[in-house]
């Protein structure tokens, strides 16, 4: 562990002094302000000086912490995911729609209350999409698409079913990243035009499945 006398160096070099916290509280700190650059920088472009500083800690707190940059960007991603995934395993009764209604709802509560952490899940290229970043990234889709069929009383999705339902999902990851750059539509609006995007998409769907056909019409029962 880093030294007082570390600490007090580090006001001399023109840091903050770092202050006396749990360990879950630093490591906590270090992966909020991590999550925070990577939201609006590529991971490569990110150093671990630039969390150090960002958080007011030193290098070597963050390598004993970590162990380096890709294990401390994993972590970051980790704990998005899990905060998003627990958003959204709320669960309540009523119609299928009412109930991805209300998932929406509280997919964009996630958006917009951690926005750092929202950006770096989902942004970058290709790069960042391989290993265990981007088993990280389709394990919430598949997480997600679960969740969907569960609402809509699916057991075993069919192609049409499983393709249109994940390019609802991207469409959904879509509109948050635009809508956290730009702001210029009412959040509710959002969520009702993605809503009515789903029903569009299952309408297409229902034409060339007859058991999304079926799917449809429970969607839409009263």
């Amino acid at each position: 562990m880093v030294s007082e006398t570390a600490a007090r160096g580090d006001v001399v070099r023109g840091r903050p002094a770092r202050r006396r916290l749990s360990v879950d509280r630093r490591r906590e700190e270090l992966i909020a302000a991590a999550l925070e650059l990577f939201s609006k920088r590529d991971a490569e472009d990110v150093s671990i000086d630039d969390v150090a500083l960002a958080a007011g800690a030193s290098r070597a707190l963050v390598y004993h912490y970590f162990g380096g940059k890709q294990e401390l960007y994993v972590a970051a991603l980790r704990n998005a995911a899990a905060r998003l995934e627990e958003r959204l395993r709320l669960q309540e009764a009523g119609r299928p729609l009412d109930m991805l209604a209300s998932g929406l709802r509280r997919y964009f509560d996630f958006v917009e209350e951690h926005a750092a952490g929202f950006s770096a899940l989902l942004r970058g290229g290709p790069v960042n999409r391989s290993g265990e970043v981007g088993e990280i990234v389709e394990g919430v889709r598949r997480r997600l698409l679960r969740m969907i069929l569960e609402q809509m009383g699916v057991e075993e999705p069919g192609p049409v079913a499983r393709v249109t339902l994940r390019s609802w999902i991207a469409l959904v990851e879509t509109a948050g990243l635009d809508w956290l750059e730009h702001r210029d539509v009412e959040r509710s609006a959002l969520e009702c035009m993605l809503i009515e995007q789903l029903v569009a998409l299952l309408r297409v769907a229902a034409e060339r499945d007859a058991t999304m056909s079926a799917i449809l019409r429970r969607m839409l029962a009263d």
